[in-house]
């Protein structure tokens, strides 16, 4: 393919998104196939000659489509958003037309420097503490992310002898209950094993104890264990529960425990001057993240990691082979960021944010935030007027999680026929044992009538 064909074959995919986003209201959100329904579709064998592209687009309407679940519907309502916002698609394609490998600053100066400066800037638009300037990194999830917090707090906890030594088996880390599942698979990868995670009972709010945590370190000091790390939530999975950081961060500094605060869906709503109270001690935090690819207009994949301890992370992952030896890196003056993550290569995701936040403008970010959030509170209303309905758990921002009074089977059967007809998705949670609906708002295109429509299927199922 050259340029010319490129350019054409370029104008017809920009087409083709921009009628798929224009048609994705018609389409069921819930792919409605079986599996193996893409397999009996698909050729047996790659084709041995060469084909147009335009027949590449007639397969993805074909068969990608059709199966696919489409995360940018306006009624979809699941697990958290994934706003891939139009120029952030456009911002990722120029991304992927330079075709960028940005493991090292010489490989690409405007990789590192562009993302180096957005994540300062980004420090002062969502009000973070100052200690994170010069220490932010686009990763690829929040999953990434908490590996890299807990080898930078083994290195820490170790004396720096880890990076040569590993584990010795005496390493524990806090969780709780609620805690997404990425810090227990961080704990498998770093040779820690399920064994080493201790689960923090929460209180009725299904927040981490500050408490239960002190003990729960003091007792392992006592047996001769090593804590290392603790990871408080803002903003769970399940029910959007916020650990209180500020008491958790004193238990931390006291024990001289590395903190590391997941925000990967509500991190976005510190945009927001008004819901930064949810953020209440990060400045004790050793390491942070928050998912741009959830609820801050851009797509997949860019999680946005910030540590205070720069030196400790780079000190755990630093490799130098002589094949990555040069001036710039030897001079000490610039930030490889191989050195801040797991893998040695990496894209150039800070031009789809960048595009993102520039063609919205903070403004335009706050809007589409409060939007969503005032969407969530309408529905809050009326699920509160209606008897055969409750509202489980506080809302969190625009996390809303209900059920249907005394009649879990109820609610697990308004759920499924809600998904089964294809008007809306939606996802479910377990809350004391019990079968809970989530409302997850979120996605760019959602109205006030998707919401209410998605509330009349509920109760019209039940």
């Amino acid at each position: 393919m050259d340029a010319e064909e490129f350019r054409r074959a370029g104008h017809e995919v920009v087409d083709w998104i921009a009628d798929y986003r224009s048609r994705l209201e018609s389409l069921p959100v819930l792919a409605q196939v079986e599996p193996g329904w893409v397999r009996e579709r698909l050729p047996a064998e790659l084709p041995e000659e060469p084909e147009p592209f335009d027949a590449v687009l007639a397969d993805v309407d074909r068969v990608v489509v059709p199966a696919t679940t489409h995360w940018q519907h306006p009624s979809f309502f699941a697990y958290f958003p994934a706003n891939a916002s139009l120029p952030s698609v456009l911002g990722d394609l120029v991304s992927t037309g330079l075709g960028v490998q940005g493991m090292l600053w010489a490989t690409s100066p405007a990789c590192t420097e562009l993302e180096q400066v957005l994540m300062d800037q980004l420090v002062a638009a969502m009000g973070l503490p100052e200690s994170f300037l010069g220490g932010g990194v686009i990763q690829d999830t929040a999953s990434s992310a908490a590996l890299v917090a807990l080898v930078a707090a083994l290195q820490r906890a170790s004396g720096g002898k880890w990076r040569a030594a590993g584990v010795d088996g005496s390493e524990t880390i806090y969780v709780s209950s609620q805690t997404h599942s990425s810090l227990a698979k961080a704990a498998r990868i770093a040779g820690l094993g399920e064994e080493a995670v201790r689960a923090v009972p929460t209180g009725d709010d299904l927040a981490m104890s500050a408490d239960a945590l002190e003990a729960a370190i003091a007792a392992d000091v006592a047996a001769g264990r090593r804590p290392v790390l603790v990871c408080a939530t803002v903003g769970t999975t399940g029910t959007g529960a916020v650990d209180p950081v500020r008491a958790i961060g004193e238990v931390c500094a006291r024990r001289g425990v590395w903190l590391h605060v997941d925000a990967a869906w509500a991190g976005a709503a510190a945009v927001c001057p008004e819901h930064r109270g949810m953020l209440d001690g990060l400045e004790l935090a050793d390491s942070y993240c928050a998912n741009a690819h959830k609820w801050l207009l851009t797509a997949f994949d860019a999680s946005l990691f910030w540590t205070s301890r720069p030196d400790v992370l780079v000190d755990a992952l630093t490799i130098l082979p002589e094949y990555l030896r040069n001036p710039a890196t030897e001079s000490g003056a610039v930030v490889d960021y191989r050195d801040w993550q797991v893998p040695l290569g990496r894209r150039f995701r800070a031009l789809k944010l960048w595009a993102a936040l520039r063609t919205h403008g903070l403004s335009g970010v706050r809007a589409h935030l409060r939007g969503h959030v005032e969407l969530a509170r309408k529905l809050e209303g009326w699920v509160e007027a209606d008897p055969r309905w409750e509202v489980v758990t506080p809302r969190t921002l625009s996390l809303l999680v209900i059920a249907v009074r005394g009649d879990e089977g109820a609610t697990r059967r308004a759920v499924e026929a809600v998904n089964a007809s294809g008007e809306a998705y939606l996802t479910h949670a377990v809350v004391g044992g019990r079968y809970v609906a989530r409302v997850a708002v979120g996605a760019i295109g959602t109205r006030e009538r998707h919401v209410r429509a998605l509330w009349e299927a509920l109760r019209a199922a039940v």
